[in-house]
């Protein structure tokens, strides 16, 4: 089924390698749909702004957008107006931003009991990972760290009790913070500029990330999502057929962003082709598109996300989807 007549979509997305083929037109919208493609940021300002998650679900200036999944469950379990769609386009290991002092002496997830921790925000994705993670994969009870957060929640919900969140003020650098002691981690998936320039000392608290990450795979069977693709509830009611076109539309797009790779040059980094040909061995998609491939990987998101009080009870993953695209 396709459009009665022809929409006009506007969706807005990451500047990352799978979504070059909608920023450059190579892939091909569903029929009788015109895309008009925004390149936003969430905690960065890309060409077309950020605040993308906000802008997504508070200001509806979006039809279609890449958004948080920890938020996502929330909003969906409070009946709040958006829809996803079983398309992840942004995946992370927590092990690879869990970042210490070098001189800390923190070799372990259950050195930081009684320490200080600061993340983004307490449900941004990321978050709610590596505290879950701590938990259920290292028997490190994250109610038990001192939490700092830098930016608002997206979606308002009551902490659980006896969990310390406390707010940090913007205009300090966390990696001065870090450096003078007054934090002992950060969790971050942009970790700041003065840590990646080396302007500040810091080191991932796994001195091994890549065994780490390995073994989590290894066990779980996955690589943890960060971000859903939602719309809004009137445009998928309107057009029921559209989620399930917007699935096509990405595994075209994903099979493009693979086929760079057989140019060796394309990307920057030297031995970029060597890796691809090497993680193609290990595991030959870790973006799977649809609910059966990912069923596992949602079950635990929501199960952390209960624990940590985000969400108020247990919901379903077919919950979080359109009846449409439950059988993919």
């Amino acid at each position: 089924m396709t459009a009665t007549k022809r929409l006009k979509l506007k969706i807005a997305l990451e500047r990352y390698d799978r979504h070059f083929p909608f920023f450059d037109q190579t892939v091909t919208p569903p029929e009788g749909v015109e895309f008009e493609v925004y390149q936003v940021g969430q905690s960065v300002t890309l060409r077309d702004g950020t605040a993308r998650h906000k802008r997504m679900l508070d200001d509806k200036e979006f039809d279609i957008g890449e958004f948080s999944m920890s938020s996502y469950l929330m909003a969906r379990e409070r009946g709040m107006d958006i829809t996803g769609v079983p398309i992840f386009p942004r995946r992370l290991f927590s092990a690879s931003q869990m970042f210490v002092h070098p001189d800390s002496g923190i070799e372990h997830p259950r050195d930081l009991i009684g320490k200080k921790v600061a993340l983004s925000s307490f449900q941004t994705t990321l978050s709610l990972l590596a505290k879950g993670d701590l938990k259920f994969e290292y028997g490190v009870p994250w109610e038990e760290i001192k939490w700092f957060v830098t930016s608002k929640e997206k979606v308002a919900f009551e902490k659980k009790r006896g969990v310390s969140i406390e707010s940090l003020n913007k205009k300090e650098d966390l990696g001065e913070l870090l450096e003078r002691g007054d934090l002992d981690a950060l969790f971050f998936p942009h970790p700041p500029l003065s840590v990646l320039s080396g302007k500040c000392k810091a080191r991932r608290l796994f001195r091994d990330t890549r065994a780490e990450e390995m073994r989590y795979l290894k066990k779980n069977g996955y690589f943890p999502i960060m971000h859903i693709l939602a719309m809004n509830n009137e445009l998928v009611k309107r057009e029921p057929w559209l989620p399930k076109a917007m699935m096509k539309c990405y595994a075209q797009a994903k099979e493009i962003a693979h086929s760079y790779f057989e140019d060796p040059g394309w990307s920057q980094l030297a031995w970029g082709r060597h890796y691809f040909e090497e993680e193609q061995k290990m595991a030959p998609d870790l973006w799977p598109i649809g609910l059966k491939a990912n069923r596992a990987n949602l079950e635990r998101f929501i199960d952390y996300s209960h624990d940590q009080n985000l969400l108020g009870k247990r919901i379903s993953v077919e919950s979080l989807f359109p009846e449409q695209v439950l059988d993919t």
